[in-house]
């Protein structure tokens, strides 16, 4: 049977019916919303027998128990991939293996939800919030199973009951799958970046809002998070360009000492003092930035409105790589220049080690959806700007200083 949504029409319903011998008729009313992936489950229950009749609503997702494999070449398939679960106060992942060992089980839950999630897509099933429920996950032979059971309800004699439950099923629009259940967006899986992830794609999604391409939105808050680490990366950048500056005098200092690596290491400590340069003084500043650049990177990666979003010209897709190689090729000489502009690792094997680095980047990023790659170049083009007025700065600031 096919259901077709009437033009004009806002829902529709499609009604499944089972009907007792003894009079007693359920029926599973499914609404379907337009443009919605929310569906509603009325659990209707009409009493026509004689007696009193019990009746425990339940739901189940049956999937497939497939372990993904992991690939270096595929982000995708870091994303979890299983049943998950809400039991009013804590969100759970179980893997396959942890079913495996032993089944989930939680009684008494109110305002909980169980799903099978992947990358960009889930089912879901949101319990009653107005009674008790038993939540459940487990494994059946190549399926996992994912469910609730409610308390069961008694109808008496002549009446009826309805019981509403509420279904998702489709990709994470986190507006939608916010009216379903207020908790339900934790099934868009940032990890423990988080609470850094969230107000990130607050700020992302506002800024498509404006621009209206995801795109120039990725390129745009880029640029603000930037600009709000400006001053930690300006401090970084000085103190790489004004070892910059110092690597013909540390070059001159290791061919004097290349036999001594004592006298050596007292020398540039030596030279270090005299000229006032922490060689980490530049760590901080990019350790601190570190976990908003990772948790951007989850939300790229997560966010289902990347998939199939276009950008400009050949990239009609930011979830998917870049089909020409543009974007990475052009990233990779974005870090090229970058390395010109900073200071050279004293020690050789450290300096061939990222010499290959942006040739390393480049063959992974290939591989990696393009919004991604976006965010990456944009960051590189960035930081190669800043360092270049840095370094042009603390130039003129040396010259002064000497004559």
């Amino acid at each position: 049977t096919e259901y077709e949504l009437a033009d004009g029409a806002s829902a529709s319903e499609v009604p499944l019916v089972w009907r007792g011998a003894d009079g007693v008729v359920v029926t599973k009313r499914y609404t379907f919303q337009a443009g919605q992936y929310g569906i509603t489950l009325d659990l209707e229950i009409e009493n026509g027998s004689e007696a009193s009749w019990d009746a425990a609503p339940y739901a189940r997702i049956v999937h497939v128990a497939e372990v993904p494999k992991r690939s270096l070449f595929d982000v995708d398939s870091y994303s979890f991939a299983g049943p998950v679960t809400f039991d009013g106060s804590e969100y759970d992942k179980h893997t396959i293996k942890d079913l495996g060992k032993s089944s989930y089980s939680a009684s008494g839950v109110t305002g909980g939800w169980v799903a099978a999630i992947e990358h960009h897509f889930l089912s879901a099933i949101v319990a009653p919030s107005d009674s008790p429920s038993k939540l459940e996950a487990r494994l059946s032979g190549d399926q996992f199973l994912a469910g609730f059971v409610g308390n069961a309800v008694r109808v008496e004699a002549g009446s009826s009951t309805t019981i509403p439950v509420e279904l998702f099923v489709g990709p994470k629009l986190q507006d939608q799958l916010r009216t379903v259940s207020d908790r339900l967006p934790l099934t868009v899986d940032y990890g423990i970046l988080t609470l850094l992830a969230d107000p990130l794609f607050w700020v992302l999604s506002k800024v498509h809002n404006v621009v209206g391409n995801w795109g120039w939105a990725i390129v745009l808050v880029t640029l603000l998070i930037k600009l709000v680490f400006y001053k930690l990366t300006e401090q970084s950048g000085r103190s790489m360009a004004k070892m910059r500056n110092l690597q013909p005098r540390l070059k001159a200092l290791q061919e004097r000492y290349k036999d001594d690596r004592q006298k050596l290491s007292e020398a540039m400590m030596d030279l270090y003092k005299r000229e006032k340069v922490n060689p980490a003084a530049g760590c901080l500043p990019i350790l601190i930035q570190m976990p908003f650049f990772l948790a951007f990177y989850w939300v790229l990666l997560e966010s289902v409105e990347m998939r199939q979003a276009p950008f400009m010209l050949w990239i009609n897709d930011l979830s998917s790589r870049d089909p020409l190689f543009i974007l990475p090729i052009l990233m990779g000489a974005a870090m090229l220049a970058q390395q010109q502009l900073n200071p050279a690792p004293a020690d050789p094997i450290q300096a061939r080690v990222m010499r290959i680095l942006p040739i390393v980047f480049t063959v992974f990023f290939a591989f990696f959806p393009a919004g991604l790659v976006l965010y990456w170049f944009t960051n590189t083009i960035l930081g190669v700007a800043q360092q270049w007025q840095i370094n042009r700065v603390v130039t003129r600031e040396g010259l002064k200083q000497r004559a």
